[in-house]
């Protein structure tokens, strides 16, 4: 038995169904769903996060959606801060929160509690000289420069996260250390939480053809016209809102620096990328427990069961 409460789970790979499931989970066990989406977090921003929509929460309360405005900041030290205070929330009134998403570091600063006071606070002249380098000679140039300086945390990174790309460089100037080897240090922190860690897999190419087919339904659903009007909201591909995959390439298309079928192209092929590092960061997890859809005849009703069941083992849930 312990005393710590309890959280569950939900991740892996974009497209997987992680939010079918941690919406049916949390209408069978009664708990609540804390979204760890660094996209979803953002209001105007529907279609290209495939945020979960009233019908598919099954009226289950889910958090962490819509909490600030894309012209915002948002990060994992912040997420962390908003999202324990809602788990305390949740636990409070003897509910049970589902952790659900796709974004490792988020997830992980909540289920490790990392400690964001030992990285300092930026070298602004330094800050604006990376941003100067990424303008002048291109996003891959900057990335380049952190693969040469720490391989593992720029194959965690997307070549296009400026922002994350920044920060690793920053940290290596600040301490002389990789970040990579900060966050290894911070993955190994032992839980706060009662944590039962569910990872959602697939086949890899049953799992890209569902990312296609997202691509397509987005782009169906009008990614093109809501991208057009967060531009005329004033959004540039500067914001960390608008360099998530589906936005900075729809905003190419709309600065007819490229045309829709490239960039659906670019975007089918960015998020498949995205999905393969997202499962390489899950396999560093120690606690996760995978699940894959083909051993359930790709039932998400079966897959929620089999959680159940045990999160029942664990004494996480009763009878």
């Amino acid at each position: 038995m312990t005393n710590l409460r309890p959280l569950v789970v939900i991740a892996g790979p974009t497209a997987v169904g992680k939010s079918e499931i941690a919406a049916e989970l949390g209408r069978r066990i009664g708990g609540e769903v804390v979204s760890a989406d660094s996209m979803q977090v953002y209001r105007y921003m529907d279609i290209g996060s495939a945020k979960v929509t009233r019908e598919e929460m099954l009226g289950v309360p889910h958090h962490m959606i819509d909490v600030v405005d894309p012209m915002e900041e948002m990060d994992a030290a912040r997420y962390a801060q908003m999202a324990k205070t809602v788990i305390r929330d949740i636990q409070d009134r003897g509910k049970i929160p589902i952790l659900c998403g796709g974004t490792g570091f988020y997830i992980q600063a909540v289920t490790r509690d990392i400690s964001f006071g030992d990285l300092a606070a930026p070298d602004k002249a330094l800050r604006q000289e990376l941003l100067t380098y990424a303008k002048t000679y291109g996003n891959e140039a900057l990335h380049r420069r952190l693969q040469e300086a720490d391989p593992v945390a720029a194959g965690e990174i997307h070549p296009n996260n400026v922002k994350r790309t920044i920060r690793a460089l920053e940290y290596l100037s600040e301490t002389g250390g990789k970040i990579s080897d900060h966050n290894q240090k911070e993955r190994e922190r032992t839980s706060p939480y009662d944590l039962a860690y569910f990872v959602i897999n697939d086949d890899r190419a049953k799992l890209y053809r569902r990312i296609e087919e997202r691509v397509d339904f987005m782009i169906k659903e009008g990614l093109v016209d809501e991208v057009a009007y967060l531009k005329a909201m004033g959004l540039t591909r500067h914001q960390t809102s608008m360099q998530g995959i589906g936005y900075k390439e729809i905003l190419d298309v709309l600065d007819g620096t490229c045309s829709l079928a490239e960039a659906v192209a670019i975007l089918k092929r960015d998020s498949r990328h995205y999905a393969k590092r997202q499962i390489t960061w899950f396999k560093r997890e120690p606690d996760a427990i995978w699940l894959r859809r083909g051993d359930y005849g790709n039932d998400p009703l079966a897959m929620t069961k089999a959680i159940e069941e045990i999160l029942r083992k664990r004494k996480i849930i009763h009878g």
